[in-house]
Formats: C-alpha cells, sequence, structure tokens
C-alpha cells in the first residue's frame, strides 16, 4: 500500500514537472510578436535629427573634392575602391564605387541604405551589420555594355548630392537631388515657425511620398513611423505612447497594403497596446 502511494504521488510529480518545463519553453509565446508592446530603441531613433539640407557644408565640401579624390578621400573619411560585374542577356553590368570600413551604423531614419557584400560581391540595400558588409562612401557609377547609366554620391550608405540617370545612348533623362538620404522635396514641418523642433518629416520623391514617414512629440520622441511607396501608406504604420523619452511603447499597429495599388484592401488595426505595454487588442 505504501509503495503504491509512493508511486502515484512520484508520477504526479513527474507530470507537474514536465507540464511546468513546458510552459516555460513554449515556442508560440516566445515567438509572439504582440506580447508585450514595448521595443527595443535600437529599432528607432532615440531624437529627431537636428538639421537636413546643410548647405554651407556643402560648399565647403566642394573646395577640398579635387584636392582630396585622388587620395579615395570622400567627406574626410579615407574609402577603397570596389566594382560589381555580371552579364545578363547579353548585357554586361559594371558598378564602380567606393566603400568605407568606418565602424558606423546606418542613419535609422533612411530606408535604403547601400551597402557593398563582399562576399557575394554586390551592392546590397537591406540587411547591413558591421563586420559582414561596408557602407558605400563616395562616387558611384552604373554602366551597361560601357555606358554610364548612373551616376551620383554616397554619404555612409546614404544617397548624397546630385544623382543623373542617362539612357543608353548616353543621354540625360532624370537628376534629383539629396541630402544624406533625404530627397530635397521632402517636406519637413516644425512646432514652431523659428524653432528646431521638428513635428514631421515626409519623404517626397519626384512629387510622390516615397520613403519612410515619422511624426514626432514636441519633446521629440517618436510618435508615428510608417512607410510610403509610390505616394501610398503600405504595410504596418505604428503609433508609440508619449512616454517623456524614458522607452518605446507600442500603441497601436495599423496594417496598409504590402504594395501599392492594391485593389480592394482596407486598412485595418492589427494590434493595440495600453500604457504599460500590456496587449488588449489583436485582430485574429
Amino acid at each position: 500500500m505504501y509503495m503504491k502511494q509512493f508511486f502515484l504521488f512520484l508520477l504526479f510529480s513527474v507530470c507537474l514537472v514536465k507540464v511546468g518545463f513546458a510552459q516555460k519553453t513554449d515556442p508560440d509565446k516566445k515567438a509572439d510578436p504582440d506580447s508585450t508592446g514595448v521595443v527595443s530603441s535600437a529599432l528607432l531613433p532615440t531624437v529627431a535629427p537636428l538639421l537636413l539640407f546643410d548647405e554651407s557644408k556643402e560648399k565647403e565640401e566642394k573646395k577640398e573634392k579635387k584636392k582630396k579624390a585622388r587620395k579615395n578621400i570622400w567627406f574626410g573619411v579615407k574609402t577603397m575602391k570596389g566594382y560589381t560585374r555580371r552579364t545578363l542577356r547579353g548585357q554586361e553590368y559594371l558598378e564602380f564605387f567606393n566603400y568605407t570600413d568606418a565602424g558606423r551604423n546606418p542613419n535609422p531614419y533612411i530606408r535604403d541604405v547601400y551597402w557593398f557584400d563582399p562576399k557575394e560581391r554586390a551592392i546590397r540595400t537591406e540587411g547591413f551589420t558591421q563586420g559582414v558588409g561596408y557602407l558605400l562612401h563616395g562616387p558611384y557609377e552604373r554602366l551597361v555594355n560601357e555606358t554610364v547609366v548612373e551616376s551620383g554620391m554616397f554619404y555612409y550608405g546614404m544617397k548624397h548630392k546630385t544623382w543623373m540617370v542617362f539612357d543608353d545612348q548616353n543621354v540625360l533623362q532624370d537628376k534629383a537631388h539629396f541630402s544624406e538620404g533625404w530627397a530635397k522635396e521632402s517636406r519637413i514641418s516644425y512646432y514652431e515657425e523659428n524653432s528646431k523642433s521638428i513635428e514631421k518629416i515626409t519623404p517626397v520623391q519626384y512629387g510622390l511620398e516615397e520613403g519612410n514617414f515619422f511624426h514626432f512629440y514636441p519633446n521629440q520622441q517618436i510618435a508615428v513611423t510608417g512607410e510610403y511607396k509610390f505616394g501610398e501608406k503600405v504595410g504596418v504604420w505604428t503609433e508609440y505612447w508619449d512616454t517623456k523619452n524614458t522607452k518605446a511603447i507600442r500603441k497601436r499597429e495599423i496594417q496598409y497594403q504590402e504594395e501599392p495599388y492594391t485593389k480592394n484592401f482596407r486598412p485595418y488595426i492589427r494590434a493595440e497596446w495600453d500604457q504599460d505595454g500590456n496587449l488588449v487588442y489583436r485582430k485574429n
């Protein structure tokens, strides 16, 4: 009788341990992106940019351009030259560029940050990691069958200054101006006319919204982030609680179409959190 009771107690204890272990290692709970509204601040800009389109700095750079180009020094940074080559449907595609190994993280405001992947010998715009790739920095040219079809300048992976596009006869087709990743058509609004306290940054290129959108609280904490493509909101747009810059807590996520001009798509609230980051609503 005693042995039977002991065996039942032992079996019950083992079951409890298994249940507890299963709860702690539940992969679904760990992978749930909505389990908390608190997000890593490393994924967001910490403060609004103070100054965009610095014309005075551009004038100074022009004076030093000819002097330093021979030494591969661009914007005060020593760079290395690189190239990529590929053949597709009988045409040869070449890219000539400069890049830097300076330990600098990409600007979190800019969507398209260009970097050189030496392993695959390719230029990419997503997934940059220090130690794996190198940010493009300095002049860039793209050629098709030895004819230049695009040229411009990079600044730590971001398009900078004047960019030009040509046809296969080397006739200019388009010209665009950038300042450290921002197209100069971009719209910037401030809380006060003479203040540097930014309210909204709306990226604009060729007359259409294109890139990452930011809305800030008066204390310059992020309030809303989202993305535009061809003038349309796409992907998930996120609103954040005003925590006085103590931490980033999601307030609401709205799901828009994944690609622009998607027919019959209606945006919807994907999830909501309270001010402590607790999930209060999620659309199934």
